[in-house]
């Protein structure tokens, strides 16, 4: 019997999230490590009268060809997944994993390789979203290896999914419109306002989001979500920022990361461990030291660090930023094959102002 928790997340997905209309071309995608969920969401897609193709990956196939795959394989585009990018509706990814380490053995250089060739998949997506002509949403379901990464039993990491998606109530998409309005509240705030500054024990850093717009994420783009976000002004970002949890690219986690930053420009980078992943993460492109994304995560029924930056990026009192690719319904000019997350903890001796008024402070907002 299906789990009722699966069936209600994939009618959020269809419904709420993106909202999927009769006629519509919603591709849904995932490992085959999240096969149930997938079949919830593409059965949901069916009920919204959309047309729905099923793009399956897996882990091992993509560990292979990173591994053994020419340099023309690796950079080699799918046409059909080309067309799908240019010309689809919708994009509903699942991810799950049946090994959180997978791709732990494959240099840092092939991987980077492989996402600079597929750049051109993203950028279409985003482009097409801040346009409105596609929409989506990513999500994750519980397995054994994300409950061990989280140190949890899969029962309780299900919990944990269920109840941060809160699929574990009858009326999920009730709650996201709570959130929803709470958010909106601190972006029109927001609205206008030139220059950020945030200070504490692992930041001291500013940038300007002038002619920026921050965005309330909600639940339509990532589900769980609870963050409000901005692309900065390319080139503002000066100062200093150290990253308390890992960061996940590729299957493998680098730690201790420090950054810092000239004229937008990360001028200075090191890590404790996986240095190498970082520096060739940086290297990839133009645009893959400079900052795409400020964010400021809400969501305070995660609190806990879980390996996955789905879930670890919202975590109430939390401030994140990506390096690398902007969203553009942002303003962000910022294009990269590259985007990663990185979050720092700001619920101890932390502020932010903003145009020098305290707007947080120590994981809350004061405004």
């Amino acid at each position: 019997m299906a789990d009722v928790r699966l069936q209600r997340l994939a009618n959020v997905l269809v419904n709420y999230s993106t909202e999927v209309q009769p006629g519509e071309w919603v591709g849904v995608l995932g490992d085959v490590a999240a096969l149930p969920a997938l079949r919830e969401v593409y059965a949901a897609v069916i009920k919204a009268g959309g047309y729905p193709s099923l793009m399956l990956s897996d882990e091992y196939m993509s560990r292979l060809l990173l591994r053994e795959g020419s340099d023309d394989q690796l950079e080699w585009l799918d046409p059909s997944h080309t067309l799908y990018y240019e010309q689809a509706d919708v994009y509903i990814r699942v991810n799950a994993t049946s090994n959180t380490r997978a791709m732990t053995g494959i240099s840092g250089k092939r991987t980077q390789r492989y996402s600079s060739a597929h750049r051109s998949w993203l950028d279409t997506r985003l482009s097409r979203a801040a346009e409105g002509k596609m929409k989506w949403v990513g999500t994750q379901v519980p397995s054994e290896a994300s409950a061990q990464e989280a140190n949890m039993s899969l029962e309780e990491y299900e919990a944990f999914v269920f109840g941060a998606t809160f699929c574990d109530q009858e009326d999920p998409v009730a709650e996201w419109r709570k959130i929803s309005a709470m958010q909106q509240k601190k972006v029109d705030w927001l609205a206008g306002k030139k220059h950020v500054k945030l200070q504490g024990p692992n930041v001291d850093l500013q940038l300007s989001i002038d002619g920026r717009t921050f965005i309330n994420s909600d639940g339509h783009k990532n589900m769980p979500s609870g963050e409000i976000f901005t692309g900065p002004v390319e080139e503002s970002v000066n100062g200093w920022i150290r990253f308390d949890y890992p960061s996940i690219v590729s299957g493998r986690a680098v730690k201790g990361i420090e950054l810092r930053f000239e004229n937008g420009k990360v001028v200075e980078a090191s890590a404790e461990e996986n240095d190498e992943l970082l520096q060739a993460q940086l290297d990839t492109d133009a645009g893959s030291r400079y900052l795409g994304e400020f964010a400021i995560g809400t969501n305070f029924g995660i609190q806990q660090f879980t390996g996955s930056i789905l879930f670890d990026e919202k975590i109430g009192g939390t401030v994140h930023v990506a390096i690398g690719t902007g969203y553009p319904e942002t303003g962000s000019k910022n294009r990269s094959a590259v985007h990663w997350d990185m979050i720092c903890d700001m619920r101890n001796d932390s502020e932010i102002h903003v145009d020098d008024e305290l707007f947080y402070r120590n994981g809350e907002f004061v405004v």
